[in-house]
């Protein structure tokens, strides 16, 4: 790949960004399929990850080698698995939000920067955003959850995590006017309470917030609890007016930034 900038989807958050020649992997869940058990209190019971990652064993090893950064916005297991924690490299420098940075040292991380506020590393500008995974007392259960926003010389990424739409994800527009923002799709459910990851109605609020910035939506058909697949989510946006802002890869699909 020649281009400076463009992000590769693995699989459901697991992204793979390349930015002015740093190359970083976010929320990494490396688990084969079906290793692991379905998340509970949902309407189906399919282990996860329910696909596997889309490359060989040998291309997967190759891409690792080449890490610069790991990039965790929080420690559920399908941002951040088992199998992550035994493969990638314990030396490389891992982000996180303060909560969790006791966590990734006791799994033996050597080089973790919990993000307060704002961070810089080799020229990239890092800030670290705020979320809701949920509502009301479900979104205090699910956790602290934190996005980030990644900004280069020419270029500023948006990665939001786990969160609805919310006030803290349209202030983070508002103050940064991303050119690019990644969103956690798949409307993920319980059997009770509100979806506690975006929906289509999410994604055409922050598409109507961020009418410059174009949107690319993970966190889809890997996980049991996410309900509105790709195929329901090309089929929603494709009727409005913000179409042409979306996209929806597949596992594997590289988008040049």
């Amino acid at each position: 790949m020649n281009t400076s900038n463009y992000l590769q989807l693995w699989r459901h958050a697991t992204i793979f960004l390349e930015l002015s020649g740093k190359r970083l992997l976010i929320d990494p869940m490396l688990s084969p399929q079906g290793a692991m058990d379905p998340i509970a209190n949902s309407s189906n019971d399919y282990r996860i990850p329910m696909v596997d990652l889309p490359f060989s064993q040998v291309e997967h090893d190759a891409q690792l080698r080449t890490l610069d950064a790991l990039f965790v916005t929080h420690l559920h297991r399908d941002h951040w698995d088992v199998a992550a924690q035994v493969i990638l490299e314990q030396h490389t420098p891992l982000f996180c939000q303060p909560q969790d940075a006791i966590t990734f040292s006791k799994q033996g991380f050597e080089q973790v920067v919990p993000v307060q506020e704002y961070y810089e590393w080799n020229g990239l500008k890092i800030y670290r955003t705020g979320g809701q995974h949920g509502t009301g007392a479900l979104a205090t259960a699910m956790g602290p959850v934190s996005g980030f926003v990644i900004k280069t010389g020419t270029l500023t990424i948006y990665i939001a995590g786990d969160t609805i739409w919310c006030p803290e994800v349209a202030e983070t527009i508002q103050l940064f006017q991303p050119d690019w923002i990644i969103l956690n799709g798949g409307a993920a459910q319980f059997l009770e309470g509100d979806p506690i990851t975006m929906s289509d109605q999410d994604i055409q609020q922050v598409a109507q917030t961020a009418p410059g910035a174009q949107l690319v939506i993970v966190h889809l058909d890997t996980v049991n609890h996410c309900h509105q697949t790709r195929q329901k989510l090309r089929t929603a946006v494709s009727k409005k007016p913000f179409a042409k802002q979306v996209h929806i890869p597949a596992d594997g699909e590289i988008i040049t930034l």
